[in-house]
């Protein structure tokens, strides 16, 4: 891993790149998403602040244990004056994302002790399909591929607040 010289500040993509092992174009992306932030040389060429790699570190370690980037977003928003996230931070972070990680491993979980019986096939009123019809609840109610339509429609609703589907 390359040595940046402490009397460097700032850091360009490729040391950036470097450094925190993302490539270039997930920095890039990083920035396009308000992960990270720059600013411009008078020849337009991207310097980094030095504590990014601390960021960058913070977002990397949430993706690898599955937390979207949205969500990333928002908890590095929530630090004091965009200051670079500390050890308390991440232990805060990640213990109000345990719950959401919980329900993760129980899905995979059922995915892996159910998956010889998971056709795939997406008409979710099979009452065999424990993954995404248990009980064949949903086949009450409707068959196929409208049924995804609603969920997204019910899901929608729960994000701004509203009733239920």
């Amino acid at each position: 891993m390359p040595q940046i010289p402490e009397k460097i500040h700032e850091l360009t993509v490729g040391q950036l790149a470097a450094r925190s092992g993302a490539a270039v174009s997930a920095l890039h992306f990083y920035e396009s998403k308000g992960l990270i932030t720059s600013r411009r040389t008078a020849g337009n060429q991207r310097r980094f602040s030095r504590d990014t790699l601390r960021r960058v570190a913070f977002i990397r370690a949430a993706q690898r244990v599955g937390i979207p980037l949205a969500t990333i977003r928002e908890a590095l928003a929530e630090l004091p004056e965009e200051r670079t996230p500390t050890r308390e931070d991440w232990a805060r972070l990640s213990e109000a994302w345990r719950s959401e990680l919980e329900e993760r491993i129980q899905q995979l979980n059922r995915l892996r002790d159910h998956l010889t019986d998971c056709i795939g096939c997406g008409c979710l009123s099979l009452n065999t399909c424990v993954l995404s019809n248990p009980d064949d609840v949903f086949g009450e109610r409707l068959t196929g591929s409208r049924l995804m339509a609603e969920q997204s429609a019910a899901a929608a609703a729960r994000r701004r607040g509203g009733p239920r589907g």
